[in-house]
């Protein structure tokens, strides 16, 4: 891998539109990197946990807004409003009216990364 990559959102592989790989198409071994652009409203965001990977996450808004949805809580968050949530914890995103751009970053605590399957160049979409 070259020591720099620069890339802009729309040369990563997506599936249409909402899931950016990021961390494959940059090349990052490190941790969890994707963006997700959800439409306004949309209900289609999975409601999971990470503890079978171990892995909390971070979500940073970069544009619009959405309702994260995590430990029984519903927390509003809009641009520049970070939020962690823990490998245990059920969590939902729920784009606001105007939809929501998220950067999503994950790792696990202690331990090397190992990136799902899916978040892999040319990996089905599932």
């Amino acid at each position: 891998m070259e020591p720099v990559v620069v890339k802009r959102l729309d040369e990563f592989e997506n599936n249409r539109g909402v899931f950016y790989r990021v961390r494959a198409g940059l090349g990052v071994t490190a941790f969890g990197l994707a963006v997700e652009r959800w439409p306004p409203n949309s209900e289609h965001y999975p409601e999971h946990d990470e503890s079978q990977m171990g892995q909390e996450e971070v979500y940073v808004v970069l544009e619009g807004s959405c309702i994260l949805r995590a430990a029984e809580e519903e927390h509003e968050l809009g641009p520049d409003m970070f939020a962690r949530v823990g490998p245990g914890i059920r969590r939902k995103i729920v784009p606001g009216p105007d939809g929501v751009k998220l950067l999503c970053i994950g790792g696990v605590p202690g331990k090397i990364y190992r990136a799902p399957g899916f978040t892999e160049s040319g990996a089905p979409w599932g």
